[in-house]
C-alpha cells in the first residue's frame, strides 16, 4: 500500500478535531448537498460565474425562503462546497460563487454516480450498519422490502430511481475498463466464454462487437439473465449469446463444459472470501488446463489515488448492510490467495485499467 496516511498518524490534533466534527455531521451535510442539487440551487451558484449570487437572489429565482436557502448555503460554505464574493461580514453573507468541491459535485461523474447510489440505495439501510456487522446480514436490506436475502434477487423489483442509481453504480465502475480489457482477454481468441455474473448483458455484448466469432454463455440469476436475454436479442446477438440460470453458489447450478475462457467482472466482491473459494472451485471441475480465468475487480489496495480508494472501502459497507451482509471490495493479497486454494495459480496481473483503476487476475488450473 503506497498511501502513508495508513501508517502514520501525522495530522494535527486541531485538524483531527475538525476531521472528526465533519464525520459526527456526516449525515446531515450530506442531506444539506443533496438538497442544495435537487433544489437547483447549486446549479444556480454555479450559473452565476464569478460574479456570485446572493442568498436573496436565490430565494427569489426559486421560490424558496431566504432562511431554507441560507442553512443550506451556509453549511455548504463550512464544507467549501461554495465559497464568498464581495462579502461585508455584516448583515449577509455576501454573494456567493462555486467553489472546486461543488464543481465535482455537480459535473464529476463519479462523485454523481457515488453520491446517487449512497442516496438512494445505501442511506437508509446504513442506519442498520451495527446489526449486519453483528448477524452477518444485510439488515439495512430490509428498507426495500422483507421478502429479499441479498440486494441482487431484488433488483429486477427495485423503484425506478434506485434501480436506475444502482446500474448506474454498477456498470459507470467496470464498463470503462472494457476497451482495455478486451484485447487482454480476446488475445488468444477463445471461441468459447463464460461469463459468471454476466448482469445485463453488457461484457457479453462487448465481446461479440471485438470478436466476430465468440460465443458467450452468460451464467447468473433468473431475474438477471431474462433482462441480460433481452438485452442481447435486441444488440443482435441472440444466436452468439447463450445462457444459464441458477445461483452459482447452488449445488444444483451446474456449469457446462467447454469453456476456452472464463471471465468473472465486478463479480466476486458481492461473495465472502469462502464463497469465492467455492465458486472457484466449481469453475475448477469444469474447465481444463488451457481455460484462462479471467477475474476483473477493483481492489482497493491497488488504486493509483486516495480519493479512489476510499470509495472503495465505503462500498464495503453497503455490501455488509445492503447488499448481502459478508462480502466486500477487496485487496490484492487476500482475493488471489482464496482463489489459489481452489487449485489456480495466478498467470497474470494486470493493474490501472480504465480512470478507474481496475485489476484483471489471470488465472489456470495448477
Amino acid at each position: 500500500m503506497e498511501n502513508k496516511s495508513y501508517y502514520e498518524d501525522k495530522i494535527r490534533a486541531i485538524d483531527a478535531k475538525v476531521e472528526a466534527i465533519k464525520i459526527a455531521f456526516s449525515p446531515m451535510t450530506f442531506q444539506a448537498i443533496r438538497a442544495l442539487i435537487e433544489l437547483g440551487l447549486l446549479q444556480k451558484i454555479s450559473d452565476a460565474g464569478d460574479n456570485g449570487i446572493t442568498i436573496k437572489e436565490l430565494a427569489a429565482s426559486s421560490g424558496i425562503s431566504e432562511y431554507g436557502v441560507g442553512v443550506l448555503c451556509e453549511m455548504a460554505l463550512g464544507m467549501g462546497v461554495v465559497k464568498i464574493v464581495d462579502g461585508d461580514d455584516t448583515s449577509s453573507l455576501g454573494r456567493l460563487v462555486l467553489g472546486k468541491i461543488g464543481w465535482f459535485l455537480l459535473e464529476d461523474d463519479c462523485t454523481r454516480v457515488n453520491f446517487n447510489f449512497t442516496n438512494d440505495i445505501c442511506y437508509k439501510g446504513a442506519f442498520n450498519l451495527i446489526d449486519s456487522v453483528k448477524n452477518g446480514k444485510p439488515e439495512g436490506l430490509k428498507n426495500f422490502g422483507e421478502n429479499w436475502t441479498t440486494v441482487y434477487e431484488a433488483l429486477s423489483t427495485l423503484p425506478e430511481r434506485e434501480k436506475k442509481s444502482w446500474f448506474e453504480f454498477d456498470h459507470f465502475y467496470s464498463d470503462v475498463a472494457f476497451p482495455e480489457a478486451l484485447p487482454i482477454v480476446y488475445a488468444k481468441k477463445p471461441k468459447n466464454l463464460f461469463d459468471i455474473g454476466g448482469n445485463t448483458a453488457k461484457w457479453a455484448i462487448a465481446s461479440c462487437k471485438y470478436d466476430p466469432d465468440v460465443h458467450v454463455t452468460i451464467v447468473d440469476l433468473p431475474g438477471q439473465t431474462a433482462v441480460a436475454q433481452k438485452n442481447a436479442k435486441d444488440a443482435g446477438f441472440a444466436d452468439r449469446i447463450s445462457f444459464v440460470s441458477g445461483n452459482v453458489l447452488d449445488s444444483e447450478t451446474k456449469l457446462p463444459a467447454g469453456a476456452n475462457a472464463v471471465w468473472m467482472s465486478q463479480f466476486l466482491d458481492c461473495f465472502s472470501l469462502h464463497q469465492i473459494t467455492k465458486i472457484l472451485t466449481k469453475i475448477y471441475n469444469s474447465v481444463d488446463e488451457n481455460c484462462d480465468v479471467f477475474v476483473m475487480e477493483p481492489l482497493w489496495d491497488m488504486q493509483k489515488y486516495e480519493g479512489e480508494s476510499y470509495a472503495l472501502q465505503a462500498t464495503s459497507l453497503y455490501f455488509t448492510c445492503i447488499a448481502n451482509g459478508n462480502s466486500k471490495m477487496y485487496r490484492y493479497g487476500e482475493l488471489v490467495e482464496a482463489i489459489e486454494k481452489a487449485g489456480f495459480h495466478l498467470v497474470t496481473a494486470h493493474h490501472n485499467l480504465g480512470s478507474n483503476f481496475y485489476s484483471i487476475l489471470n488465472f489456470r488450473k495448477k
